[in-house]
Formats: C-alpha cells, sequence, structure tokens
C-alpha cells in the first residue's frame, strides 16, 4: 500500500510540476497597419473585381446617349422585358452585383415615383403598372446578387432644376423612395455630368450623402469626390499604372475635369481610403444601339489587366435592347471573357515550387512565412518579412521539376486590411529582370511585354513600402494563351 500511495504522490508531484512550468506557445503578433485602412464595405466591394452596369431607359428607344427630357413616356415599351435574363448574364460573368440606371439625365424614372408622372406610369409596358427596379431587385434578390442604383443628379426634363432648394428637395425625395423601398443597396452612383448649356445649379452632396448613410448603413457612395469609391477619371476602364487606393478627399470635387489624373493614381500620402472603380461599356455607347456590337475578348482582356490588374473595380456596362433583353452579342461575348479569365487564373504554377524569402516575421514559426501567398486568404494571411531595417524584401520561387516554368503573367497581391504599402517593385526570372512596377494594392497583374518566359527561378524584389516592410498576400505565376505581344 505504501508503495502504491508514493506512486501516486509522485505521479501527482510530476504532472503538477510540468503544468506549472510549461508555457503555451506564443505566436508574434501583426505588424502595426499603415494607415488609412479600408472599412468592411469597401473591403467587400473590392473583392467583387467585377460589376455590370445597365444603362436603360427613353435613350434605348430613341437611339442616343443624353436624352432631352422631352421624350413621351410612350416610347418606352420593353414587350419581353426579363430582369431574370439581365442577372443571370451577370452571374455567368462572376458578377455579384448589378447597377442600374433609374433615371438617366432625361428624367425619365424606371420606377412608378410619387414626385413625377415622367416615368413608368406614362409607359404602355404593362399598362402603366411596370416597375422595372421592382423587377431587377426581384431578380436580383432570388439569385443572391446584390442591388446598386444610378440616379441622375441633371434633370433635364423637371421644371424645378436649376432651382437649387426645391430641386434639392425633390432629389432627395427621390433618393428616399429609393433607398426606403427597394431593399438593400450596396451601391449608389452619383455623378457631375451635364451639358454646358444646362441651367447652374448647384446639388447639396453633403445633405444626399447623409440621407444614403442613415437609410442603408453598408452602402458604398459613388462619386468623383467618394466618401467610399472614386471615378478612375476615364471611361476607357483604364486605371493608371500607378494606382494608390489612397487619396486627399479635400483635393477633390465633383465634376471638376482638373483632378482627372490625380483621380486616376491616387497619392501615396493621401490621408482617405477612396479605391478607383473603373467603368466602361462593353459597346461604343453607354445605351444600346442597333448599329453596334461588342468589344472583342482581346479588348475585354486589355480592359480587366488595367483596371483589375491595377488596384480597381471594373464596372462594365451591358445594355439591355429594346425588347427589355441583353443581346445574345453580348451574352456570348461575356461568356468568352469569364472563360478567358477562368481559363488564365484557374492554375498558379508557383503552388508546384519551393518558396522562401529574405526574412521572415518572428522567425521560422511565426506564422508569417512565405508559405502564406500559395494559400487562398488573400487578404488575411500573408508574407511579412523582419522588421529589421532592410532595402531590399524579396521572396523566391524554385521549380521543383526539371521542365521548369512557363508563364506570362505574374500576380501580387497585398493584404490591403493593414493598409495599402507597396511602392516599387521588380521581378527577376533567373536572374534577369522581366517586369518592374510601383504600386501593387489589392492586385497587380503584370502581363509580361515580351511574352512567356521559361525559367527555373522567380524572385519579386521589393524595392520601397510605405510602412518599413510589404505584406504580400498572394503571388500567381500563370499562362495566357490569348497574350500575342508583337505578333508572337
Amino acid at each position: 500500500m505504501a508503495k502504491h500511495f508514493f506512486f501516486l504522490c509522485s505521479f501527482t508531484f510530476l504532472i503538477a510540476f510540468q503544468f506549472a512550468y510549461s508555457k503555451p506557445q506564443l505566436v508574434t503578433p501583426p505588424p502595426l497597419p499603415v494607415l488609412p485602412l479600408p472599412s468592411y464595405s469597401q473591403i467587400k466591394w473590392q473583392q467583387r473585381e467585377i460589376i455590370m452596369f445597365l444603362h436603360f431607359g427613353v435613350n434605348t428607344f430613341t437611339d442616343s446617349e443624353w436624352g432631352t427630357g422631352q421624350e413621351n413616356p410612350a416610347i418606352f415599351n420593353p414587350v419581353r422585358l426579363d430582369a431574370n435574363q439581365w442577372v443571370d448574364t451577370a452571374s455567368q460573368l462572376g458578377v455579384n452585383l448589378v447597377i442600374l440606371t433609374a433615371k438617366h439625365h432625361d428624367g425619365f424614372c424606371l420606377w412608378p415615383s410619387k414626385y413625377t408622372d415622367h416615368s413608368v406610369v406614362g409607359s404602355p409596358w404593362k399598362n402603366g403598372k411596370g416597375d422595372v427596379v421592382q423587377e431587377l431587385v426581384n431578380a436580383a434578390k432570388s439569385r443572391g446578387v446584390d442591388m446598386g442604383l444610378y440616379l441622375s443628379p441633371w434633370d433635364r426634363h423637371d421644371g424645378r432644376y436649376g432651382q437649387t432648394k426645391e430641386y434639392n428637395q425633390y432629389y432627395l425625395a427621390q433618393l428616399q423612395e429609393l433607398l426606403n423601398k427597394y431593399g438593400s443597396v450596396k451601391e449608389i452612383w452619383f455623378d457631375g455630368a451635364k451639358g454646358s448649356n444646362a441651367p447652374n445649379m448647384s446639388y447639396y452632396f453633403s445633405d444626399w450623402f447623409s440621407m444614403v448613410k442613415e437609410l442603408q448603413s453598408t452602402i458604398n457612395i459613388f462619386s468623383d469626390a467618394g466618401p467610399d469609391v472614386r471615378w478612375v477619371g476615364d471611361e476607357k476602364g483604364f486605371a493608371g499604372s500607378t494606382s494608390w487606393s489612397t487619396i486627399n478627399r479635400t483635393s477633390l470635387s465633383i465634376g471638376n475635369g482638373s483632378i482627372v489624373d490625380y483621380l486616376n493614381t491616387g497619392d501615396p500620402k493621401g490621408t482617405d481610403w477612396l479605391p478607383a472603380e473603373c467603368d466602361v461599356s462593353i459597346r461604343t455607347g453607354w445605351f444600346w444601339h442597333k448599329s453596334q456590337s461588342p468589344k472583342n475578348l482581346t479588348d475585354l482582356l486589355d480592359i480587366y489587366y488595367n483596371s483589375v490588374g491595377r488596384n480597381c473595380v471594373l464596372l462594365l456596362n451591358v445594355p439591355p435592347n429594346t425588347t427589355g433583353l441583353i443581346s445574345e452579342t453580348d451574352v456570348v461575348r461575356l461568356k468568352e471573357f469569364r472563360g478567358a479569365i477562368d481559363l488564365i487564373f484557374s492554375t498558379n504554377l508557383a503552388e508546384k515550387c519551393s518558396v522562401k524569402a529574405s526574412s521572415q516575421r518572428g522567425g521560422k514559426n511565426g506564422g508569417f512565412g512565405p508559405e502564406n501567398v500559395l494559400d487562398n486568404d488573400h487578404l488575411w494571411t500573408y508574407w511579412a518579412p523582419s522588421d529589421k531595417k532592410e532595402d531590399d524584401h524579396w521572396i523566391e520561387f524554385k521549380a521543383k521539376s526539371n521542365g521548369g516554368l512557363r508563364f506570362n503573367v505574374i500576380r501580387i497581391q497585398e493584404a490591403i486590411g493593414l493598409g495599402q504599402r507597396i511602392i516599387r517593385h521588380e521581378i527577376y526570372v533567373d536572374g534577369a529582370r522581366v517586369a518592374k512596377g510601383t504600386t501593387v494594392g489589392y492586385k497587380k497583374l503584370h502581363r509580361l511585354a515580351k511574352g512567356e518566359v521559361h525559367g527555373n527561378g522567380v524572385r519579386v524584389r521589393i524595392m520601397g513600402s510605405r510602412g518599413g516592410i510589404p505584406l504580400i498576400s498572394s503571388i500567381g505565376l500563370h499562362f495566357d494563351p490569348f497574350w500575342h505581344p508583337n505578333g508572337h
């Protein structure tokens, strides 16, 4: 009995001793963020990558881009209108947010507004009982697609336009109508477009923005000056080769043509997180015209590389035709576009490589190793080098097979949840530089100017960062079979 008692006491003491002196494995905390930072809604917006714009209204039936405001509502008669087809087309492109021109410059409203009869109520479509906005909301909701709206500030029909107080009251009333009646709206579009002969008019943008945020807490407001998303400064769908999500909002004003270059590049010293949206139409015009055809696949891929591939979101306009459907030629082209994107980026050759880096935060088991750039989280897991002062941070991939690597596109993504950092970077294959650039942001796509390369080792060098160190969340090596520079 004494031996058993001694053994039990010894065992208990040993367990207690180990428990008392064992310490949990502590991990290195993340580096401090570099301000400014995106909001939750801005991050979700950035991850969409492509959004669809739907320009539709009386201009569709008059073969024009800017209506006069004198159009008879009776011309609006899309006898086969099918919002389900619109949303299905968007979904096939991988789009999960569609934005409708609820009212364009002509003042015609695609919903039965209580504040004007210049709307669908005067149309023969559904005997004046139709509501395009509601039909699109229903179609989008049933397919898990989010809604956005454009309500043109310039109104060429309403007689109150030019009377500052009266028109702002009217505009705010319609804004409340849309944001109260149709459920969740994820983006609302404001612009400063108006003709040179339009009456002088002051818009109460601050009032409008405050009302929008009061009614829809998770919405993103787009305009030349944000406050959530900014215009890229052109309608070609191209961002600047340098593209900061940061900018100074105090330097911006809506409708100011002198700031387009600043909008295009952003500002590394900017105090506001205000990422750019690249708007462009699949056709020459924004509204449907029988004489026009969709852009070819090469042009659409150019737009993708120069928008999504330059730290922006692409807002691609696809206008329904006079029957109320998206034309089949456009549907087919969008399927080709989505298929091409999937073909290019579905395979990441870097995943078949060994990876190492110049250093890593917290050492080997610190949780910030270079292997993080190969996981499926492109935001919150990342490679972080050590805090030691270094001018040259690098991450390198080595082919494991004798065949080496064959690719022509390099993708780099930053962990933007902790700020946009990278100022300058270069890429080398077997010691030879194949690409260089400035900003990275959420996504940077290098489509190699000389075409495909063959090699065994790829090194990405970061030669300047805000906050001292870069945080890279993902890197990809891809092959684009559609890319043939110089005709080769």
